[in-house]
């Protein structure tokens, strides 16, 4: 992970550091995750997400940029389609910072005059930190899945993972200065534990107690078997964000340098 810190760095400061013009900004949307209480269903459960982002063009087609969101997601297995009665909940913050490459489709710079909105596609890579919990008590401490007892091997997850981001929106330029963009970009994750399921029950349900969390968040449902399944270990968990960006254009070169006539 340190070494997955240093790489990301290490780009930001290759994508940022001879800059000429810089956009920073603020972002406003929402999150939402797919994955074993969610296999598919696109913008359920979605609350409320914000962050900071700052951009560089290298030309009116391609920009990178780097961006710092945090959101929540939320899951409930009864709203799913797969294996509803198991009766888990989770609900985690997600913290997300990715670097990414943008391709416009059309000719594009902020403050244009004549190539002021373009659609643009995205991707590129990040790292993020999560936390899931249930009924205000932290699940990953816990070994629901008989992490923390080694059953079958098991050990306990990482709370903070790499993701591969991409996305797709539309830009417009508002002004000299402003620009805005809607966007919707999705998160493939290497981890299977945003919600805390991945594999399969390990204690027996009936002989649970109610009064340890350790034991009860495992199975709520005081039913299950060891070895009977309790998520989907085949994929891998997604998040979302979705929303508005607001940005304001720094000319660092004092202003001198005009790639399109249309800028002025």
């Amino acid at each position: 992970m340190r070494l997955s810190l240093i790489t990301l760095f290490s780009i930001v400061f290759l994508f940022f550091g001879n800059a000429q013009d810089l956009e920073v900004g603020l972002f406003g949307g929402g999150s939402y995750y797919l994955g074993d209480l969610n296999p598919s269903i696109h913008f359920q459960g979605t609350r409320i997400a914000y962050g900071v982002l700052a951009r560089y063009n290298f030309d009116d087609r391609w920009a990178v940029k780097l961006s710092g969101y945090r959101g929540k997601i939320v899951g409930n297995s009864a709203d799913s389609w797969f294996l509803p009665d198991r009766n888990i909940q989770f609900s985690s913050p997600v913290t997300d910072i990715s670097a990414v490459a943008e391709f416009n489709f059309l000719p594009y710079f902020t403050g244009s005059k004549r190539n002021f909105i373009t659609p643009y596609v995205y991707a590129g890579i990040g790292m993020f930190f999560f936390k899931p919990s249930s009924e205000g008590t932290e699940l990953q401490p816990l070994g629901t899945e008989g992490q923390q007892a080694g059953y079958e091997g098991r050990k306990p997850y990482s709370l903070i993972s790499l993701n591969i981001p991409f996305g797709l929106g539309v830009k417009y330029g508002v002004s000299r200065r402003i620009g805005i963009t809607a966007f919707w970009e999705l998160h493939k994750t290497f981890s299977d534990y945003l919600d805390d399921a991945s594999k399969t029950y390990y204690l027996d349900g009936p002989a649970i107690d109610r009064n340890d969390p350790q034991q009860y968040l495992s199975d709520p449902t005081l039913s299950h078997k060891p070895g009977m399944q309790r998520g989907n270990s085949r994929n891998q968990d997604w998040y979302s964000f979705f929303g508005v960006t607001i940005t304001y254009k720094f000319a660092l070169d004092g202003g001198k340098k005009c790639r399109d006539v249309y800028n002025n």
